[in-house]
């Protein structure tokens, strides 16, 4: 699973993806299309879990989640249409699972707008429209071959060329795909053409220094928008947290205090990434390390077992499992235990964010 980060030109993309993944390469000049290859990067997720589950279990190495984001170049209006190598960079888009929308929340004359103003919630939209009109395009193409499979009575073309046309009358009333409903027997007819705006959102409002809050008139408009259709802002200055990536402890600490911050923001943003991809994290823990393992929201005990290891997927047989403030009061796993607090659950159990496990199986 992984997360793209986008926006137009000019609106503090790639300063943000080299302070989340702590790189500092060569600062990108100050014109549109700087960025012609989508870089990667892996970002790990603050969880202060780990930190309190380590207070009573003394691992020898700790292993948070991490997170694959991809930096996309610039999108211009006209994108959808080839505009600014837009069908190149649409196309990375749609091989990510998540969309992070940098959006500029500040004024600076030394750094060019490509409208010519800042209007956040304008550049918001101009980016949904061409996600939404590069979607239509691509429905518009797969239609054809999809009925002419139908008609030899193939039932998943069938399926196919349903969904195609319930998306199709959706994006031309000018709604994004994710705000419908596709059943899930037509949604997997449809996925590998990755639909751009069915893609779930974040927005990361890119403030001044002196509205690291977002408290401003422009964060404010983003935050009316995303509430409008159900989407998260982060406020991130985005020029502060490439600073704060460049300073070793203590002076980060130090920096962070001096402008009333507990954590960098980019630790917010990486979760709520985390959060917007569907993902949730499970612990195990031992003398050998405590480690947060990912599995999408919704995961059954055997299915978390397999990102450990395929085998323990096939040979399952149950899960051991507690939770962390179980662990808090007892102390000890042996005393969770003796207190019948140690729950054993199948191969049904979906499991819950922060649980704490030991798998069984036999292969």
């Amino acid at each position: 699973m992984e997360a793209g980060i986008v926006g137009l030109p000019n609106v503090g993309k790639s300063t943000l993806f080299n302070a989340l993944t702590s790189t500092q390469g060569a600062q990108a000049a100050n014109y549109p299309f700087c960025t012609i290859e989508p870089n990667e990067g892996i970002v790990c997720v603050p969880d202060n879990r780990l930190e309190r589950i380590t207070q009573y279990i003394k691992p020898k190495k700790v292993v948070p989640a991490y997170l694959k984001l991809v930096d996309i170049a610039g999108i211009v209006k006209g994108a959808s249409e080839g505009q600014g190598l837009g069908n190149k960079f649409l196309s990375h888009i749609r091989q990510v699972d998540a969309i992070l929308q940098v959006v500029r929340c500040f004024e600076d004359d030394d750094v060019i707008h490509v409208a010519g103003k800042v209007d956040p919630v304008s550049d918001v939209e101009t980016i949904e429209m061409e996600l939404m009109l590069a979607d239509l395009q691509t429905l518009e193409n797969a239609l054809p071959k999809a009925e002419r499979s139908a008609r030899t009575g193939d039932k998943e073309a069938k399926l196919r060329v349903s969904a195609i046309k319930r998306c199709q009358e959706h994006l031309q009333n000018e709604l994004p795909l994710r705000k419908l409903a596709v059943p899930e027997a037509e949604s997997k007819e449809i996925a590998s053409y990755g639909l751009m705006s069915a893609k779930p959102i974040l927005y990361i409002a890119n403030v001044d220094e002196s509205d690291i809050q977002g408290t401003g008139i422009l964060a404010q408009a983003v935050r009316e928008f995303a509430d409008k259709v159900g989407a998260k802002v982060v406020p991130v200055c985005a020029k502060l947290e490439a600073e704060l990536a460049e300073l070793e402890e203590p002076d980060r600490s130090e920096m962070l205090a001096s402008i009333g911050l507990q954590e960098p923001a980019l630790a917010t943003v990486a979760r709520e990434a985390y959060n917007t991809l569907g993902l949730q994290s499970y612990f195990t823990a031992g003398e050998k390390e405590v480690r947060a393992w990912t599995v999408p929201v919704g995961a059954t005990a055997p299915q978390g077992a397999g990102v450990i290891h395929t085998d323990f997927e096939r040979g399952f047989i149950r899960c051991e499992v507690y939770s962390l403030e179980d662990l808090e009061q007892y102390k000890s796993e042996k005393e969770i235990r003796n207190a019948g607090k140690l729950r054993t659950e199948g191969k049904s159990y979906v499991l819950q964010d922060g649980d704490i496990c030991h798998f069984l199986f036999n292969v």
